[in-house]
């Protein structure tokens, strides 16, 4: 009876959802302030319920009931229980419940944390929550139930889950990534909200700044920790492939990157108001568009679930009424969005405009190269294959000139910076920049102008961020003046940071890793980049549902062992499917990492070495990121009780972030 309360839960908080969707936002409309009383309670019924069915689906994983044709589908009694919870999520029907759990929970927070809105800006952006709800425990309960039996034909044990998601990334990267995809409904809420209003100020995008800043930092840590497992799982080598589903959830966090900024200048200008709301707009449409690329079966992908399509159609269907309604919404609200409010050419509006072109622009240039093929395969049957080539070509120098427009943003006044004085801030920046660059150059192995070009733009930034810190804080002295900054400045800067390190990492990665495939019997060594690695042999290693040959790898580095490595080849017992489990010895400056192939002749195997340098630059780089957004989401403005206007007529000189 336990599945038969989780399918009961799903369809109770259906009907909170449609009252939570529907009468606070007639009750906003007509003035009804009990109808607008129900959006709260209405979305705390939600949650409960849908936290009530994912416990009953975590009860049939963990108590392996078979009867449950998705727990029969994707778990076995063998598979150690952390990986049975994560299983949960770990395929179509439970990932859409866990996805439909946390937008019950980002509903929730608003509640919680938005008590100083005004009661009909709360209540339409509830509201609004509400309908996205609706659309997807409809999906959910109409064509995804996660509770569907197998009376009476019950297997004795299930299919086992897919062995490529038996890892800790399973545990941990797709909440994530869901929680950022989820949370830009947050801010899009706040746009449609602002739209009915009709009244689009700087209070509005103070208000949903906090929400689009924290959804934006779950999403960059969800992408990060999905390169992190690819990279040590799939056992290739490489911690990015441009692979259409990375795309889906890439697209959005580029979008959400200028959305942030947008918001920034709305907040404190009043400017930008309409590409502040299309960009909520598009950057949750295209969180839905990686739900539609991932859950419809137009893809294939190691990432992507095989389903059946009719499922696309009704994503696609909800994708088109999202992005319509919204769309004409704003078309008929245009008029309110007006922007009277000018600015120089050398101001941080200007600034932060070139960094909203430059990521939409990147954002477009990655939708067409991961659409295009699909559409041309559906028109005419032909295939296209849109590869690393095209996407590199392409945004690599959007991200040099954005890294390169950094650094003068920071720097910029609001509304206008004479030149003079941004010329002598930024001066001595770019000649530091300029002598570091050509040092690295001429320490580099391989590639001196990339080398150059991305440490002097990494330096750009990194030191155009310090040097803005001095300014700020030399009227006060360094130790009075760093704490009145506020955490929302020192999210951005560990976000530049970030952006600064990772960008380091992919270039110096790119351009200096070594790698042999090699046949390698026991006692064969190898010579690669300084390090000696000796192949020891295998032996055989039982797992708790698999079997595998370890193999055992010494590294030596001047005579000296540095390391031992461990890569298996794996057998799973259920779906007798064999995975590279690859050994890596991790540094700051460099990664060892080793992968077992075929088995050969004579106990010997195809073996793969790489030398991956500041390959770990990539993900702490993207890490800071995260923690910069998380910063900024805590500064104590956005907890105000009570909202300032824009300072729209100060002194030029005078108005700074």
């Amino acid at each position: 009876m336990i599945p038969e309360l989780g399918l009961l839960s799903m369809g109770l908080a259906l009907c909170l959802a449609i009252v939570q969707g529907s009468l606070p936002l007639a009750g906003a409309w007509r003035g009804n302030h009990r109808w607008m009383a129900l959006a709260a309670p209405a979305a705390w019924g939600q949650f409960t319920f849908l936290s009530l069915a994912f416990a009953c689906l975590a009860h049939a994983f963990l108590t392996n009931d078979f009867s449950v044709a998705y727990v029969a589908r994707n778990a076995n009694s063998a598979l150690p229980w952390y990986y049975k919870f994560s299983a949960i999520w770990g395929a179509h029907e439970g990932s859409l419940l866990l996805w439909a759990l946390m937008l019950a929970g980002w509903t929730c927070a608003v509640c919680l944390g938005s008590r100083q809105l005004p009661r009909t800006m709360l209540a339409r952006v509830l509201a609004v929550m509400g309908m996205i709800s609706v659309g997807f425990l409809l999906f959910l309960i109409a064509t995804s139930n996660p509770f569907e039996r197998l009376l009476p034909n019950v297997p004795v044990d299930g299919n086992d889950l897919n062995p490529l998601l038996q890892d800790f990334g399973l545990i941990v990267h797709p909440p994530m990534l869901y929680m950022g995809y989820v949370g830009f409904s947050v801010a899009f809420a706040f746009a449609i909200a602002a739209l009915l209003e009709g009244k689009l100020d700087a209070a509005w995008a103070r208000w949903s700044r906090p929400w689009t800043v924290l959804a934006w930092a779950f999403l960059g840590l969800g992408i990060a920790l999905g390169s992190w497992w690819a990279y040590y799982e799939l056992g290739w080598g490489s911690w990015w492939f441009w692979d259409p589903v990375e795309n889906a959830s890439f697209m959005p966090w580029l979008t959400g990157t200028a959305l942030i900024h947008s918001l920034a200048a709305t907040e404190k200008r009043g400017v930008f108001k309409s590409w502040t709301v299309l960009l909520a707009i598009a950057t949750f449409s295209l969180s839905l568009l990686g739900t539609f690329l991932v859950r419809s079966g137009v893809l294939t992908s190691v990432h992507a679930f095989a389903t059946d399509p009719a499922r696309g159609v009704f994503i696609l269907g909800f994708l088109l009424l999202v992005v319509g309604g919204s769309l004409g919404l704003f078309a008929l609200r245009a008029p309110a969005v007006a922007n009277p409010v000018g600015f120089g050419t050398w101001s941080r509006e200007t600034l932060l405009l070139v960094n909203n072109l430059l990521l939409s622009v990147a954002a477009a240039m990655i939708l067409l190269g991961t659409l295009y093929p699909l559409v041309l395969d559906a028109l005419s049957g032909a295939k296209l294959s849109v590869g690393p080539p095209y996407f590199n070509a392409l945004f690599i120098p959007l991200m040099a000139l954005l890294m390169a427009a950094t650094a003068v943003g920071v720097a910029a006044r609001w509304k206008d910076t004479p030149v003079r004085w941004l010329a002598a801030m930024l001066g001595p920046v770019l000649a530091a920049s300029l002598a570091l660059a050509l040092g690295a150059a001429a320490l580099a192995d391989s590639a001196p102008l990339a080398v150059a070009v991305v440490c002097l733009l990494a330096t750009w930034i990194v030191l155009g961020g310090l040097r803005d810190i001095f300014d700020k804080t030399r009227h006060k002295g360094l130790i009075t003046g760093l704490p009145a900054l506020g955490r929302s400045y020192w999210g951005m800067q560990l976000a530049h940071l970030g952006f600064a390190a990772c960008a380091l990492g992919v270039v110096l990665n790119s351009v200096g890793s070594l790698e042999r495939d090699l046949r390698m019997a026991p006692g064969d060594a190898v010579e690669l980049g300084g390090y000696q690695f000796v192949f020891d042999g295998t032996a055989p290693h039982d797992g708790p549902n698999f079997v595998a040959e370890r193999g055992t790898v010494r590294v030596l580095r001047e005579g000296r062992q540095v390391g031992l490595l461990h890569p298996e080849k794996r057998v799973y017992h259920v779906q007798q499917a064999t995975m590279t489990e690859a050994a890596i010895s991790a540094g700051l400056t460099r990664d060892l990492f080793v992968a077992l192939g075929e088995p050969l002749a004579d106990g010997a195997w195809a073996v793969r070495v790489h030398i991956k340098p500041f390959v770990r630059w990539i993900w702490i780089g993207a890490l800071l990121m995260a923690l910069g957004g998380m910063v900024a989401a805590a500064d104590r403005r956005y907890r105000a009780r009570t909202v300032a206007r824009a300072p729209q007529a100060a002194d030029p000189t005078q108005v700074r972030a």
